[in-house]
């Protein structure tokens, strides 16, 4: 498949978000990147370390409930022995969201020390939230916050504009909108960028996807999928096969192939095939 591997997308926001990045760096004490905890190293936007610099950095491994357990506490020592400090949380559940507090000022106690050295007490951290399309930035800020105070909604880069949001007497948090690369280099990691929803679907053969999805699925998670479908081990799991399983038909009695194609991403992008990982640590 080539198709994706060749998209660029790389739209005008975009190109302003990276701007925005770079003019605001130096005025944040700590970088907090979000990340799909079942595509960790796929969602990270290399461009985000470049921006970032030497900068403090969180990493937030996000969605986690829908990601496999196992696999996620493998990419916790990945990262962790690289240096990161990592929380997992679930923003939807609220799961492990509190732990970002105690980690921003963990992370910034060098900060916090020159500063009291000085006589400065009561300095506000300022911490940039960063991540690609769709990981839940937004959501993230909405649940830490208590409140609908940041934009958010369930498709790629409806975040526009930079918004800074009061999160405790001493620390604020700068959303941005999300970001992704001018070109995917890595077809795997384009790849499972489409799955989970970073790239929009209406520049991507979603037939094509859904297929590739199904046969990553029956690979590796052959319960979840055969399960939710019911379909036995003498089946082949396709697209025409969850058709007709699903009585998605059209005209003459054939399989709606587009339908089918719909449900398994937005099945498998709501949890619904369980939890599932795309990837795991090298």
């Amino acid at each position: 498949m080539d198709r994706i591997s060749d998209i660029q997308w790389f739209p005008g926001h975009m190109t302003k978000t990276r701007r925005m990045i770079e003019a605001d760096i130096n005025s944040v004490d700590a970088v907090a990147e979000i990340v799909d905890a079942r595509i960790p190293e796929s969602s990270r936007n290399p461009i985000i370390n470049e921006l970032a610099g030497k900068k403090p950095r969180i990493l937030i491994l996000n969605k986690s409930d829908y990601a496999d357990e196992k696999i996620t506490s493998e990419w916790v020592r990945f990262y962790t022995e690289k240096g990161y400090k990592t929380i997992v949380c679930d923003c939807r559940s609220g799961k492990n969201v509190k732990m970002f507090v105690p980690a921003v000022r963990s992370v910034l106690s060098d900060v916090l020390a020159k500063r009291r050295a000085k006589g400065f007490v009561g300095g506000t951290l300022r911490v940039m939230v960063v991540g690609i399309p769709n990981v839940g930035k937004s959501s993230f800020i909405n649940r830490l916050c208590g409140s609908g105070k940041t934009k958010t909604a369930d498709r790629p880069g409806v975040t526009r504009g930079k918004q800074w949001v009061v999160l405790d007497k001493d620390i604020e948090l700068l959303d941005t909108p999300g970001i992704l690369w001018p070109k995917f280099e890595d077809r795997q990691a384009a790849l499972r960028l489409a799955y989970t929803g970073a790239v929009k679907d209406d520049v991507l053969d979603v037939c094509e996807i859904a297929a590739l999805l199904a046969e990553y699925l029956d690979l590796n998670y052959p319960n979840s999928v055969r399960q939710r479908y019911k379909i036995s081990d003498s089946e082949k799991v396709d697209l025409e096969t969850v058709a007709k399983k699903r009585g998605m038909l059209i005209t003459g009695g054939e399989p709606d192939i587009e339908r089918a194609a719909a449900t398994v991403l937005d099945e498998f992008r709501s949890g619904r095939l369980g939890r599932i990982s795309l990837e795991r640590p090298i």
